[in-house]
């Protein structure tokens, strides 16, 4: 299978900016960065992060509220803080190199086989395996393997075959390959396209027409959703931002005053004056809606007009459109209610 895929890939590969320059820095944040997170939507992220934190030492030593604001959009903001804790542990332990050896690599937070495999392979060419969900697939397919491939024996039993394969000269090119396959043509059911597939004549699923029922995936729980409350507080420039605890979900990133629940408007009002504004008229009802892996906010936001935003203490701050952009890192979920303020202030 091992020289059809190469070929393929090299007609076929995906012009990616982490690709052009390989380094063991810019193949480590390509992939957290790629974790849970579409190919495209991270390629201006990489490009304006590579220019703001260009190697490990930049890195480690970088403000926290610049990372956050820099990974604003990702998501999944403990990836950032990972990243960071890392870059700290390679200056202080291995020279402000990344080592090279997969089992060392996972020694540094944030990094796990998957990624550790994908840095060792495609960065230092050694024949390290690196089996994500895409290749998890290919191979299950491949395979013609019907068992839950969420569960750790499959997936250990995949790595273990995928490493047999890598090719000794072309470790860092095979475990692309895989992934682009996967990513590209081996797609999940209803959408594969076979038909453009290097390697169909190795398939099992194909060969059994079950391409459509591999890979075998367990069923997740249903998202718990969860009804909250969103305060736009503003007055004529700024608006009332919240920064959220140290720990937990979204830690320490900045919202818009947030209550867990649904308020009406006039409750909504109520609960803006005990927090000390006066509130000179409510604006607008707004709504929105942001998916976590295991939960959905439901949200009801409220504009309220306030006399004087600036009275905003304790973690709360008041914050201009501008530096709702350049200095304040905001979560996705609030997405719907910095565009409002964008658009009125």
């Amino acid at each position: 299978m091992v020289q059809p895929l190469l070929i393929w890939y090299r007609q076929n590969a995906r012009d990616l900016p982490w690709r052009t320059e390989i380094t063991p820095y810019r193949v480590w944040i390509s992939e957290i960065m790629l974790q849970q997170t579409r190919v495209e939507a991270v390629k201006p992220y990489f490009e304006r992060f590579m220019r703001e934190i260009p190697d490990v030492r930049a890195l480690a030593e970088v403000p926290e509220q610049k990372l956050l604001k820099l990974w604003e959009g990702l998501g999944y903001y403990s990836r950032a803080r990972n990243l960071q804790k890392a870059a700290r542990q390679i200056c202080a332990e291995y020279g402000g190199e990344l080592p090279a050896d997969a089992a060392e690599l996972q020694k540094l937070c944030g990094i796990g086989a998957y990624t550790a495999g994908a840095i060792s392979s495609i960065a230092f060419g050694r024949p390290a395996p690196a089996v994500d969900g895409n290749v998890m697939r290919v191979w299950a397919r491949l395979r013609g393997c019907e068992q839950d491939i969420l569960q750790p024996s499959v997936q250990r039993a995949a790595r273990e075959d995928v490493a047999a394969m890598i090719p000794q000269e072309s470790a860092g090119e095979f475990t692309q390959a895989l992934i682009e396959l996967g990513a590209t043509v081996c797609v999940p059911a209803g959408e594969a396209r076979c038909h453009a597939c290097p390697l169909q004549a190795f398939c099992s699923a194909m060969a059994q027409n079950k391409t459509d029922l591999l890979p075998v995936r367990a069923k997740a729980k249903p998202r718990k959703q969860i009804p909250m409350t969103v305060l736009l507080l503003h007055d004529a420039e700024r608006v009332v931002l919240h920064q959220r605890e140290q720990s937990g979900l979204l830690a320490g990133m900045y919202e818009f005053y947030q209550i867990e629940g649904k308020m009406s408007c006039d409750e909504a009002v109520l609960h803006a004056k005990a927090l000390g504004f006066e509130v000179l008229e409510a604006e607008e009802e707004l709504f929105a809606k942001h998916i976590f892996t295991h939960l959905e906010w439901h949200m009801t936001g409220y504009a309220l007009r306030v006399k004087d935003a600036s009275v905003a203490k304790g973690n709360l701050c008041a914050a201009t459109v501008q530096e709702l952009g350049s200095k304040y890192p905001i979560p996705g979920a609030h997405r719907a209610f910095r565009e409002w303020a964008e658009n009125h202030l």
